[in-house]
């Protein structure tokens, strides 16, 4: 499941939101893939429902587009964000199911339109790329698959110390 989070797309506020970015890397041996992971961690950080590459905000500085990153340009999706989206999806469907008037509607399919895009294409690499049924299965709203791998580092009792109160 970790592969899930090295499947970037293009985010809604790309000009092609959707777009696979993370294309066209050719196996490595494992030691420099891993250099090439830790690289990556240094080049983006996780931000709501994907990565933002933006070095400066990476960097820790302050964001220029507060924020807003679902309309920026600098921000990616990943194969492990898909069901966030889909949620985003379904919210958005449902607004403009409950709209006042037709034009509202449509005016609310419109502004979520480059995010529909941008889902559909995360949906068509991860099937292609034969994940899709491994990122749908990722439910990132349990603790325990975010910690999981905390939660499953064992350390030896002979290297941790433990004070007790008198």
């Amino acid at each position: 499941m970790s592969v899930l989070q090295h499947v970037w797309v293009t985010g809604p506020g790309a000009p092609q939101p959707g777009r696979l970015i993370s294309d066209g890397v050719a196996p490595r041996p494992r030691e420099q893939a891993q250099a090439l992971a830790i690289d990556l961690g240094r080049r983006s950080t996780p931000t709501e429902g994907g990565i933002c590459t933006y070095q400066v905000v990476v960097d820790g500085g302050a964001c220029p587009w507060k924020l807003d990153c679902e309309h920026c340009d600098k921000f990616v999706m990943t194969g492990a964000d898909l069901l966030y989206w889909r949620r985003k999806r379904e919210q958005w469907c449902s607004l403009a199911e409950r709209a006042p008037t037709d034009e509202m509607a449509d005016w609310l399919h419109q502004q979520f339109e480059p995010t529909a895009r941008a889902i559909a294409g995360l949906e068509r690499v991860l099937a292609g790329l034969g994940l899709l049924d491994d990122a749908l299965a990722l439910v990132l709203r349990r603790p325990q698959d975010y910690f999981h791998r905390l939660w499953t580092t064992g350390f030896q009792t002979a290297t941790v110390s433990v004070e007790t109160a008198s």
